[in-house]
C-alpha cells in the first residue's frame, strides 16, 4: 500500500494556518459591516469562514496539537470581532429578514460562544412567514436549517426533503460534474456532517455514490488547477465512512503541498504563467483567503482520519487508516 505522507500534510496545514494568523487583520470588520452599502462577501463572509473552519480545526486535534491553540485563537479573535456577539442584534435590526447573520452567528454557537438577545431576537424572526418562504437554492436552505438547529432554533421543515433537491441528494449524473455542482456537493457534505460534529450524517446512498466518483472528480480538479475545490473534495473524502485511498491522499497532498507560495496560502486557483514559466506574485487576500481555510481544514481532517484521534472531546473520526499486508498505511 502506498504510505501516506502525513508529515506533509501537517506541514501545509501549519504553513496555511500560520498565514491566516499573519494576515487576521484582513478578516477584521470595518466601518462597512454594519451598513446598508456593506459588501458582505468582504465583511462578514471571511470573518464566518475563518471562524468556520478555527472551529472544526479545535474539534479534530487534540489539545497537545499546536494547531489546536492557534485556531484557538483565531477563533477567539473572530468573537471579539463581533463585539462579543452584540453586532448580530445590530445586523438583525438592519437587515430583519437576511439569513447570512444567522449563518455567521450559529459558527460562534457551535463553538459554545453564544448571545442569548440575539437568539431570542432571530427566534421571533425564524417564526414568521417572510423567514420561512425565502427563497434559495437547496444547498443554501440546508446550511440556514443547520444554522438554526446550532442556534436553538427549532422549526418542523424536514431537512431530509431539502437534501434530496440538491444535486448530490438527488444522485445526479456523475458525468454532469463541473465546478458549480462540485461545491455546491460539497457544501452539503459540510452540512449533512456539521462540519465535523457528526461523522455519520451522510446517507449511505450518497457515500457509496461519493465513494465511487469522488476520486476522478478531485482528480480533475487538480489537474485543472482548482486548488481551493480540491481541498473542499479532500475534506469530503475524510468525511465517509470507507477511509481515503492512501494512494489518492499521497497524489492530492503532494499537488497541494507544490501549489502553495513559500508563505502558507494556497491560490484559489493555480495563475498563469509568465513566458520563462514562473509564477507571479501571490494574489490578494480575496483570492486565496478560502483556498488557504480550506487547507487547513483539509489537512486536520485528514490526519485526524489517518490517525484516528478524535479531537478533545473524544469525537469519533471513523475507521482511520490500517497496516495492511505487513506495509505501513501512514508514516
Amino acid at each position: 500500500m502506498t504510505a501516506v505522507d502525513v508529515r506533509g500534510i501537517r506541514e501545509t496545514g501549519s504553513a496555511a494556518l500560520a498565514w491566516l494568523s499573519a494576515r487576521r487583520g484582513d478578516f477584521a470588520l470595518g466601518d462597512d459591516a454594519l451598513t446598508a452599502e456593506g459588501q458582505v462577501n468582504s465583511t462578514w463572509k471571511p470573518l464566518g469562514e475563518l471562524a468556520q473552519v478555527c472551529s472544526s480545526v479545535r474539534l479534530r486535534t487534540p489539545p497537545s496539537d499546536p494547531l489546536h491553540d492557534r485556531a484557538g485563537e483565531l477563533l477567539d479573535f473572530a468573537w471579539r470581532q463581533t463585539g462579543h456577539g452584540e453586532m448580530f442584534l445590530s445586523l438583525q435590526r438592519l437587515e430583519p429578514f437576511a439569513t447570512y447573520p444567522l449563518e455567521v452567528y450559529s459558527v460562534f454557537a457551535a463553538a459554545g460562544l453564544r448571545h442569548p438577545g440575539y437568539e431570542a431576537a432571530a427566534a421571533t424572526v425564524a417564526r414568521g412567514r417572510g423567514w420561512r418562504l425565502t427563497e434559495q437554492e437547496p444547498t443554501r436552505r440546508l446550511g440556514v436549517l443547520r444554522a438554526e438547529r446550532r442556534s436553538g432554533i427549532q422549526r418542523p421543515e424536514d431537512p431530509a426533503q431539502v437534501l434530496r433537491a440538491t444535486w448530490l441528494g438527488g444522485l445526479a449524473e456523475p458525468w454532469a460534474f463541473e465546478r458549480s455542482a462540485g461545491y455546491s456537493l460539497t457544501h452539503v457534505v459540510f452540512h449533512l456532517t456539521d462540519w465535523g460534529r457528526d461523522p455519520d450524517g451522510v446517507p449511505p446512498d450518497l457515500a457509496g455514490y461519493l465513494a465511487d466518483w469522488l476520486p476522478p472528480w478531485l482528480d480533475t480538479c487538480l489537474d485543472a488547477g482548482l486548488w481551493d475545490l480540491g481541498c473542499e473534495l479532500l475534506v469530503v473524502a475524510a468525511s465517509l465512512p470507507e477511509p481515503p485511498d492512501p494512494a489518492l491522499l499521497r497524489d492530492s497532498w503532494t499537488r497541494i503541498a507544490a501549489a502553495r507560495y513559500d508563505s502558507g496560502a494556497l491560490p484559489e486557483e493555480e495563475p498563469e504563467r509568465g513566458a520563462d514559466g514562473t509564477r507571479g506574485p501571490e494574489p490578494d487576500f480575496l483570492h486565496c483567503y478560502h483556498s488557504t481555510l480550506m487547507a487547513v481544514f483539509a489537512a486536520a481532517v485528514t490526519l485526524a482520519r489517518l490517525t484516528g484521534d478524535g479531537g478533545p472531546d473524544g469525537h469519533r473520526s471513523g475507521t482511520p487508516l490500517r497496516r495492511r499486508g505487513g506495509q505501513g498505511a501512514a508514516r
